[in-house]
Order: structure tokens, then C-alpha cells, then sequence
């Protein structure tokens, strides 16, 4: 959860210890948080803004909420210069860079996960592993059909009830068909599960990421309304 960090007027910036995150404040909301749920930034070369996502270019680097709203409130209020103390450039096609890089981190992830045997397509599996309880969280794609989607939310249903869980097994739809063949090749997919394990978990975490980028904080019950409305 993120709480409140009262700093100093200055922005906050990295200490001695790049590996040390505890504590990085978001130059915008100036709130700390963890690493699932900030984005560090650098100044490239050129004085352009660079995302590491992986917290591993050196130098002075700053934080902003994992937000796509927040990241363009940062470049319109020429935070990033401030933050980082040098004359860097930030535009709108930032916005769309992180995106990309984001969507890219996870398709990259998907792949190392099916080959550790944590990441598995096809609707009758993902909804085998579902009713099972083997399932961390389920993908479809944006343009799947209904029908099939529809009967693996049954299924999530029925393992909640099932099981007693509190929460249902969440739900992504993050890239359409054709984004998926230019993200994974030929191991796209139209219904995928992440099972259990590292890299499940290294799945799941970098969806929801790239998903509260996109959607901003929202609860996963009024994105899933959402898009039974549509």
C-alpha cells in the first residue's frame, strides 16, 4: 500500500545504494512505494527521459507512480527536469514509449514462464488450471470470443466459490490478437494462465503493472464491468 512521505521541498532523489528502493518518492503524488509500483527514470545522452525498468542505469535517477496520467502530469509540468537537475527533454512520445517497453517487458516474461512450464494456452487448459486452483491469473485476448471467455469466468467463479477465496483469480486483456503475433510470434495466444512459480509470479506482477499504467488505480471488479459493457 502506498503511504504518505512528508521530504523535504527538494524532489526526492537515489541514494548511494542504486539497489536500494525502500522508501523512492513519486515527484508527482510525492508518495513512496514499492518497486511494483514505481517506474525510475534517467537522463539518456541526448538530455532525453529514459525509463529503467529494470532500476539498473546508473546515474541520478527520480520515480513516478506506475500511471500513464501521472507520467504525462510529470512532462507537463517539467518535473523531470527539476528532479533529475539537468535541462532534459520530455515529450508525449514518452507516454507511448512506456507502453511499448512495458508490453514488451511482458511478453518477455510470458515467454521465460512457458518455457519454466508456468505459462500455458488454450482454453481447455487455462480452464483446467483454473478449476484446480493451479491458475495465478488468466489472459485473454481483447478480441477473443465471447463464449470462450465467458466460459472461463465461470470457471473463476466456480474455484471462488469452491475455495472460500476472497478474490476471484484475476483477469487481463491487455493486447488484442494481432498484438499478440507481433508481440510472442508463434507463441501467441487468444487464452492463456500463469501457474505458480517465479516466473508466473514475474507474469502476473508485470501485468498488473502494464495495466495500471494504462487504467490508472482502479479496482480489477470495475475494469471487469467495464468491459462486459462494452
Amino acid at each position: 500500500m502506498i503511504s504518505q512521505a512528508h521530504e523535504p521541498e527538494d524532489l526526492a532523489e537515489d541514494g548511494e545504494d542504486e539497489g536500494n528502493v525502500n522508501g523512492r518518492m513519486c515527484i508527482v503524488t510525492r508518495q513512496s512505494g514499492s518497486p511494483d509500483e514505481l517506474i525510475r527514470f534517467v537522463a539518456g545522452p541526448d538530455n532525453s527521459v529514459v525509463p529503467d525498468l529494470k532500476r539498473q542505469l546508473p546515474g541520478r535517477g527520480c520515480w513516478v507512480t506506475a500511471e500513464r496520467a501521472l507520467i504525462e502530469k510529470a512532462i507537463a509540468k517539467k518535473l523531470f527536469a527539476r528532479a533529475l537537475k539537468t535541462d532534459v527533454k520530455a515529450g508525449p512520445d514518452l507516454l507511448d514509449m512506456m507502453d511499448r517497453l512495458m508490453a514488451q517487458q511482458l511478453a518477455g516474461m510470458m515467454n521465460m514462464a512457458r518455457k519454466a512450464g508456468q505459462f500455458i494456452s488454450g482454453a481447455t487448459k487455462v480452464d483446467a488450471a483454473v478449476r484446480s486452483g493451479n491458475s495465478l491469473a488468466v489472459f485473454h485476448a481483447t478480441d477473443a470470443a465471447p463464449d470462450g471467455v465467458r466460459k472461463i469466468n465461470q470457471a473463476r467463479k466456480a474455484w471462488t466459490l469452491g475455495s472460500g477465496a476472497e478474490t476471484e483469480i484475476p483477469s487481463f486483456h491487455l493486447f488484442s490478437e494481432q498484438e499478440l503475433d507481433e508481440l510472442m510470434g508463434q507463441n501467441a495466444f487468444i487464452h492463456a494462465c500463469a501457474l505458480a512459480g517465479q516466473a508466473g509470479e514475474g507474469v502476473v506482477k508485470r501485468a498488473k503493472m502494464l495495466e495500471r499504467y494504462r487504467n490508472g488505480d482502479k479496482p480489477q471488479a470495475e475494469l471487469d464491468a467495464a468491459r462486459t459493457e462494452q
